[in-house]
């Protein structure tokens, strides 16, 4: 039983403060910053629509689900940075009617590095227990985030490799 407790103590504990990723992408961080930041690009591996300007301080949406339904989900992103081809940063998950701030919002900041012909993205999310969630609701939208996350980022890497592949 000695063992077992051991085991189970030394496992850390989820803390919900931050999402972290790096992932390699075959091709330059100059058409990796396009997929990050366009709309049109956006739409081929995250959302299935977005309206953006990415330049500092401007305000999108973007839309999970068909635009024209109801039951469309929409989110606002404000950006935060634009700094291409080395970083792309925005605030979203802003309740309804609030003007995006580091502490009502969640920030993504993608960093775009060259590694040898290719990019190394990283991929970070942060603002979780700045919200002020009660546990429930922050582990559940922690969770959800990982999730979704864990869908898209790749989704993303084979979308921009797909675009470099093109004849």
């Amino acid at each position: 039983m000695r063992n077992r407790w051991l085991r189970l103590s030394q496992e850390k504990p989820v803390e919900y403060g931050s999402i972290e990723r790096e992932l390699h992408i075959d091709a330059t961080p100059e058409v990796v910053y396009e997929v990050v930041s366009s709309p049109e690009h956006l739409r081929e591996w995250w959302p299935d629509d977005a309206e953006l300007d990415p330049v500092p301080g401007a305000v999108g949406t973007i839309t999970f689900g068909d635009p024209a339904s109801p039951e469309a989900k929409v989110e606002q992103l404000t950006v935060v940075e634009a700094d291409p081809p080395r970083r792309f940063a925005f605030l979203w998950v802003t309740d309804q009617g609030e003007a995006a701030t580091p502490g009502n919002s969640l920030l993504v900041t993608i960093d775009l590095v060259a590694s040898g012909d290719g990019t190394l993205l990283r991929f970070k999310e942060t603002g979780f227990r700045e919200r002020g969630w009660e546990a429930a609701v922050l582990e559940k939208a922690y969770t959800d985030h990982v999730n979704g996350w864990n869908h898209f980022l790749p989704r993303l890497v084979a979308y921009a490799q797909k675009l470099v592949a093109r004849p």
